[in-house]
């Protein structure tokens, strides 16, 4: 089988860090925050190994790819822009689509506005729910009453990226503890805390790492926002408000195409999206399959690879 290689292309005015490995028809696999490319690193040689050419880029803002200075340039169309000049640039007229996280956003918008590229999409944490009528952040703000709403306390340039880079690896083994199914529940994170806390004190230092992050993972994470910063990641927050403005042709869609969907069990995201779990299929009428994994929590692809390796390839082998 062929290597992974690294390889950088110009896509909507910036210049992206993929990796590729395999041939065949192409799946992307889109990260979230705060990751990169690498969180794919277990389905990479998995889907090229059943066939696929398969392509992981670092986002905008992200590892080796450019990271725009204004805030602005982070929103959702310039986010979806970037994977469609990727996918031209590569020189096919299809693709799959896979998105974990905030790629689950950047991986739906993708197939509502371009279906003529995207003809199937598998969804990791984030199930799919058409955009809501209120201001995101004001809805957020209600939410949380009289404590932080994270994405709000994210909303402050400088604020979040002063305590994540006061030791990026630090920050990463606290957020990717605290979000997995091996934190108790007591140490698993909470997406609203009390305004005494600053973010970094609203995760937890593991006394070790859980059995699917080594070592030498954390070290390329950490590697990895040392070059970048957190700063980049950050600014999608900053979009939310923007995000919904610039998209109200998008009011009911339904994402039409052959999908999956898969999260953990324990994954926060349940918490922060009541009932999205339960009722995606409201919104995918093509829906294939749902899988609830018992046990996982938010990193879902990391912590559970085979079976999500498993759902992929089932998937993408049955689209034909």
């Amino acid at each position: 089988m062929p290597e992974l290689k690294h390889q950088f292309v110009t896509t909507n005015g910036i210049r992206m860090h993929y990796v590729e490995q395999g041939s065949g028809p192409l799946v992307v696999l889109c990260h979230g925050w705060p990751e990169s490319w690498y969180s794919y690193r277990h389905q990479v040689p998995a889907l090229a190994a059943a066939g696929f050419r398969v392509v992981a880029p670092d986002q905008r803002g992200y590892g080796q790819t450019d990271k725009p200075d204004p805030i602005e340039s982070y929103n959702i169309l310039n986010l979806t822009g970037d994977i469609v000049g990727l996918v031209n640039r590569l020189g096919v007229d299809s693709a799959v689509i896979v998105g974990h996280d905030w790629g689950s956003p950047v991986a739906w918008h993708c197939a509502l506005l371009r279906p003529d590229i995207f003809r199937a999409v598998a969804l990791l944490s984030v199930p799919y729910v058409p955009r809501g009528s209120g201001r995101p952040t004001q809805v957020m703000k209600a939410m949380a009453g009289d404590n932080h709403h994270y994405t709000v306390y994210f909303q402050e340039p400088g604020r979040a990226e002063r305590e994540l880079e006061e030791d990026p690896r630090r920050s990463l083994a606290m957020i990717l503890y605290s979000l997995s199914g091996d934190a108790p529940a007591a140490e698993r994170w909470k997406h609203i805390f009390p305004k005494t806390k600053r973010f970094i004190e609203s995760v937890t230092m593991p006394t070790r790492l859980p059995p699917w992050l080594s070592e030498a993972d954390l070290d390329f994470f950490a590697g990895e926002f040392k070059r970048a910063g957190f700063r980049g990641g950050l600014n999608w927050y900053r979009n939310f408000d923007r995000n919904a403005e610039l998209t109200p042709f998008l009011d009911g869609a339904k994402l039409r195409q052959p999908s999956i969907f898969a999260a953990g069990e324990h994954d926060v995201v349940r918490d922060m999206i009541p009932g999205g779990f339960e009722h995606i299929g409201m919104f995918m009428p093509n829906l294939k399959k749902k899988e609830i994994v018992v046990g996982a929590g938010h990193w879902i692809q990391q912590e559970r690879p085979k079976r999500i390796n498993e759902l992929l390839i089932e998937f993408l082998q049955n689209l034909g």
